[in-house]
């Protein structure tokens, strides 16, 4: 969808194929692009279970006159229909009615949301220094302004309290980098985000780092994760059946807060320290999981041992791979607990020698990869955008690596102190790649965050 409009913009007729499934996300797509008339031309059912001959009658019957009419007849105009504006009053009525509303608008999740009214909203905005009209950046595929007014009227929806109006402001701007690309977000797989906080602002906003990280129950971790997962909903537009297709999907993941006392204790650095930033400061890491598994029981005598445990599952985990193989970074985020980080650590495995344990041991069996990627291996080989990791032999028996360097491995220290399990999250390549950003706190955030204490 996103070459035809460029290149209807040249005047040059378009005719979009895809399969029937994904004929309603194609036009919606196209909408946010700028473009709701740009034709399509669908393939009935799903080309992977099509023999040759029935892709041919398929083709033949359905798809051709599809193709011939975007090309040769001129769509009707359409309209986008107006939106609210940001103090506009939708609705009035009772909280059950109000949630009615929201939900037959299809602005809810389905669980009961807080009716932002204009008090409340504005409440959120007194904890930050951003102006209430401030774009933080255009969202797709609804191509819709993100503002700071309405990160704060999400905020209100999802149940946060108004003092985490500088965590949502910075994950409105993770979301909306284009190095996240959360356009993709939409896509088979239905990743959820795995969203990971780091500084001071832990104990302030009182985020569970123990026991139940990403378990529901601690309010900051629970409605920040919704708050993401409805702003997706209604600003960037992501709608099951529509433009969200993911093939099973998922609901919001809790926020994830790092362990910073175990990480000092340990000796090694904050993961926000790794994505570039000083200890102390408050970040904001989010990147896409497409899927996850624990490493279950992995104490051992040896920290080799223990990383032995963690890199089986890791394998057991990626079978993105594919993303790698092509020269996209894909970036596994590994979660161990105290008691496992301790143990490694107390061994001499600074997180440096971790991730270089993971790239050497983490790997896969070439014969254990689809024939597609196996030829784009053999290709990424041919053409030297692979390390030599990839290519120490020809034996197709031969393991090579998940990720292109083992600087692609990510690491937090979080969960149970006392319990010794590790949990991983595997991404898809560029695909909600891993973006942080720094929480900006207003100049008079500890006054404010007194006054929010005592309310």
């Amino acid at each position: 969808m996103r070459a035809s409009t460029e290149a209807e913009k040249l005047g040059l007729p378009t005719a979009s194929v895809v399969c029937q499934g994904f004929a309603t996300q194609g036009s919606m797509t196209a909408a946010g692009l700028g473009m709701p008339n740009l034709p399509t031309a669908a393939y009935p059912g799903n080309i992977a279970f099509s023999s040759p001959e029935d892709l041919q009658k398929n083709v033949a019957a359905v798809t051709v006159g599809q193709v011939v009419k975007s090309l040769t007849v001129q769509p009707k105009e359409v309209k986008a229909a107006p939106e609210p504006g940001p103090r506009d009053i939708v609705f009035t009525g009772t909280f059950e009615e109000v949630n009615r509303f929201f939900y037959g608008k299809e602005w809810s999740d389905g669980l009961p949301i807080v009716p932002p009214s204009i008090e409340g909203v504005e409440e959120f905005l007194r904890y930050t220094g951003r102006s209430a009209g401030e774009v933080i950046g255009v969202l797709l595929p609804d191509k819709r302004e993100a503002t700071v007014w309405s990160i704060a009227v999400n905020g209100v929806m999802a149940g946060c309290r108004p003092e985490y109006m500088p965590v949502l402001v910075a994950l409105v701007e993770a979301m909306a980098d284009r190095r996240f690309g959360q356009e993709h977000l939409g896509n088979t797989p239905g990743p959820e985000a795995l969203i990971t906080i780091n500084g001071p602002i832990i104990k302030e906003l009182g985020f569970n780092y123990e026991q139940g990280a990403l378990r529901v129950g601690f309010q900051a971790n629970t409605t920040i994760g919704r708050f993401w997962r409805l702003y997706l909903r209604n600003m960037a537009g992501f709608l099951p059946h529509k433009t969200d297709k993911g093939t099973f999907g998922g609901t919001f993941r809790v926020v994830l807060a790092e362990n910073e006392d175990a990480v000092a204790r340990i000796g090694w650095e904050p993961m926000s320290v790794d994505q570039g930033f000083r200890a102390g400061e408050n970040v904001v890491t989010v990147g896409a999981c497409t899927e996850s598994n624990q490493a279950l029981q992995s104490g051992a005598p040896t920290a080799e041992e223990i990383l032995n445990r963690i890199s089986a599952r890791i394998v057991d985990n990626q079978l993105f791979v594919g993303m790698a193989l092509m020269g996209e970074r894909t970036r596994p985020q590994i979660i161990v607990t105290p008691c496992l980080a301790e143990a490694i650590a107390r061994a001499g495995y600074a997180k440096e020698k971790v991730r270089r344990y993971f790239f050497e041991h983490a790997r896969i069996p070439v014969n254990r990869l689809r024939s597609l990627d196996r030829e784009r291996l053999d290709s990424g080989i041919e053409r030297g955008i692979l390390p030599a990791e990839f290519s120490e032999s020809k034996d197709p028996d031969r393991r090579i690596p998940l990720v292109i360097s083992p600087d692609d491995f990510m690491i937090a220290v979080s969960g149970d102190p006392d319990r010794d399990h590790a949990y991983i999250c595997c991404p898809n390549g560029f695909i909600g790649y891993p973006v942080s950003k720094k929480i900006e706190l207003p100049a008079n955030w500890k006054e404010l965050l007194s006054r929010a204490k005592r309310a």
